[in-house]
């Protein structure tokens, strides 16, 4: 089919923590070369959008715009904007949420936030998921930034925000508002920026249960492509086919 845009996840498919993953620059060449948009479609939530493109650039040697990024991180705050509950907000996260939610306008409270906003954050600490979890027992919204239980990088699959989510969620008896992939909140507004129909995009990416499912759940083709999280091992089990699946984005022909 020829598909008009594409939404391209980030984590094991362009890249593996460090490690490249060469067809994906072709990939993305050859998508600059016809002139086909694209947004990156990232549940990572630690860096802003001109950091994510400043490391592929300097990384990767994939040269983006800021603009063909769109985080997890944008998407809650698109979330808590169309939501106007409150500006107060109480974040477990990095550079990356936080400079997103500051920048938006919204101001750190720990005591009586009006939502508390959960991602990855490799300096959690105890005290911090206390402070949540006070929050969350007293009527703030409790906000996830991706339902990711792991990230892959050269080391192997390491907790993702999924993981910490789950702890708060298990310490409030609250389930939370998910933003991120495979959610709802997040592709529409993918496609959204995109400016075309469902129809006419695909969702690429190596996670079956976030990529993948993103996808499905929101009637967006796929292709699952399986150098990162879903091995090709998992195919043939899988509970919903994807539209496609490749070993290598060099095996996808463009239209």
């Amino acid at each position: 089919m020829d598909y008009q845009g594409y939404l391209i996840d980030l984590d094991g498919t362009v890249y593996l923590g460090k490690q490249p993953i060469p067809a994906a620059k072709r990939f993305v060449e050859k998508l600059q070369a016809a002139k086909i948009p694209f947004l990156f479609v990232t549940n990572n939530t630690t860096k802003t959008p001109t950091d994510v493109a400043n490391r592929l650039k300097n990384e990767f040697a994939i040269e983006v715009p800021a603009s063909t990024v769109y985080t997890a991180s944008l998407a809650t705050v698109d979330f808590m904007k169309t939501d106007n509950k409150g500006k107060r907000v109480y974040v477990i996260g990095e550079g990356g949420l936080k400079t997103a939610i500051a920048e938006a306008g919204f101001i750190e409270d720990k005591t009586n936030p009006d939502y508390v906003v959960v991602g990855l954050d490799s300096q959690v600490t105890y005290e911090k998921f206390v402070e949540a979890t006070f929050a969350i027992q007293k009527g703030a919204t409790f906000i996830g930034t991706n339902p990711d239980k792991n990230l892959p990088n050269e080391r192997g699959l390491v907790p993702g925000a999924g993981s910490i989510i789950a702890l708060v969620e298990t310490a409030t008896q609250t389930k939370p508002v998910m933003i991120g992939k495979p959610n709802a909140i997040i592709i529409e507004k993918a496609v959204e920026i995109l400016g075309l129909h469902k129809e006419a995009v695909l969702m690429v990416g190596d996670n079956y249960e976030t990529d993948i499912q993103a996808g499905i759940a929101n009637r967006i083709d796929t292709l699952l492509v399986t150098t990162g999280f879903t091995p090709a091992t998992a195919v043939p089990s899988l509970p919903e086919a994807p539209t496609h699946v490749v070993a290598s984005l060099d095996e996808w022909e463009f239209n």
